[in-house]
């Protein structure tokens, strides 16, 4: 199968029942995404599938010919960090730091959902989702769900994303 990582097409063999997950971490090397449950439930394992938030852990390696596929590791560009991996370092949104790829990844796609005018339940008025301005804390904490952080680092992982958000605003 091809699959494009972190803009690269890699031509690779893998049992049609390997995860993308599993790809990833055991035939790449790319373990920045974490198996926390290989259930789909803790968000450890997100990635980008065409700029859209993917458990790795529950989607084939061989759905995803032609599809673009980005992990944590493909954020940075050379030594200069994505907003929001700097947003992470700068506002301490880590302890263990084991959920903090999954988180960023996550928030990324997040952001842009919101921008795209995408509604969470708890968007006051769909008629008028969030777009481009500041999230409430609310939002940020429902769109965030899907991502457990078992260290309970929550208040900084939002700090984060609000500041990234703001950077991202400015620039």
């Amino acid at each position: 199968m091809q699959l494009r990582i972190n803009g690269e097409l890699r031509t690779l063999e893998a049992d049609p029942r390997t995860t993308l997950l599993d790809l990833l971490r055991e035939q790449l090397g790319l373990t920045g995404s974490k198996k926390g449950c290989d259930q789909g439930q803790c968000g450890a394992c997100t990635v980008h599938v065409n700029g859209r938030r993917t458990l790795a852990c529950l989607s084939l390696a061989i759905a995803h010919q032609h599809d673009e596929i980005t992990t944590v590791e493909g954020l940075a560009d050379g030594d200069e960090l994505h907003p929001m991996q700097a947003a992470f370092l700068e506002c301490d949104a880590f302890q263990c730091g084991y959920c903090t790829p999954g988180q960023i990844m996550s928030a990324i796609a997040m952001l842009e959902e919101a921008a795209a005018g995408i509604p969470s339940h708890v968007t006051p008025d769909v008629a008028e989702p969030p777009g481009a301005r500041e999230l409430s804390s609310e939002e940020i904490r429902e769109r965030m769900s899907g991502n457990i952080c078992r260290c309970g680092a929550y208040p900084n992982i939002i700090d984060a994303i609000r500041h990234a958000q703001s950077v991202k605003r400015a620039g």
